[in-house]
């Protein structure tokens, strides 16, 4: 007869299960640290030895480390995209700067896209909490909050697409991402209504999500970050126009 006998999971192949979603969907993050044994143990309503036995196999392929006298944390499993070399590269050449915005302008506006068709309510809360606090942030001027929170407002929008290979895609260029977003803030504030504009794009990639409208969604996307590109091709011209006006003063110095 084909039929096998029933075998309940080992609570600790449980909790392994359980531990590789939380990650795998991104809600743990690489370098987070899990709670205490005696925690854990508790919200997950298990014994101590079957959550050493699920803890040892998790380390053992690969997701969680341990810190002597620090706990267990989530792996680095995803590290970043780029070496700190190619990334030097990135900051240093235009083309390359330009290419990365394109990048992100069509995964962006994919990811924006999902967001508005499949994101959650709740998802849509979280986006709409993070711009308010851009909000917040912008009326006081933080520079480096604002920047923060720009990062953490496109990578919320990645998470409401709920497509994991996007979302971790995204996670492991996310040092590239940050980085850009604090350059491209800078040069923007030296505009008198760089702020302004800023948050008043970032307002309509919300308030269309907010009505779950995916065409108009993907458009807020594009714009933004074309205008960013163009704001930096302007910058780009100033500082040649620059180069080139310092080497007429020196040369009229000369004579």
């Amino acid at each position: 007869m084909p039929f096998q006998e029933i075998n309940s999971e080992k609570l600790s192949k449980s909790v392994v299960r359980q531990v590789e979603q939380l990650i795998l969907r991104g809600i743990l993050r690489p370098g987070e640290r899990l709670p205490s044994e005696r925690e854990l143990a508790e919200k997950l309503a298990v014994s101590r030895p079957s959550l050493r036995e699920a803890l040892s196999e998790l380390q053992g392929s690969g997701l969680l480390t341990s810190r002597a006298g620090a706990g267990i944390f989530v792996a680095e499993v995803l590290g970043s995209a780029f070496s700190p070399a190619l990334m030097r590269l990135f900051g240093t050449h235009g083309e390359a700067v330009y290419d990365y915005l394109a990048f992100r302008k069509d995964l962006e506006g994919l990811a924006a896209e999902r967001a508005a068709r499949v994101g959650s309510n709740t998802d849509l809360k979280v986006i709409n909490a993070i711009y308010v606090k851009m909000e917040a942030a912008q009326s006081k001027r933080s520079s480096d909050e604002e920047a923060r929170l720009d990062a953490q407002f496109h990578m919320s929008i990645c998470e409401a697409g709920h497509n994991v290979v996007m979302l971790h895609m995204m996670r492991s260029m996310y040092e590239l991402l940050q980085t850009g977003v604090f350059y491209n803030r800078q040069v923007t504030f030296r505009q008198r209504s760089g702020r302004s504009e800023l948050l008043g794009q970032h307002r309509a990639i919300n308030e269309a999500l907010q009505a779950r409208d995916p065409e108009a969604a993907t458009a807020a996307v594009h714009n933004h970050l074309d205008f960013v590109a163009s704001v930096l091709k302007t910058q780009d011209r100033a500082n040649k126009n620059e180069k080139i006006a310092e080497l007429r003063f020196a040369h009229t110095q000369d004579q």
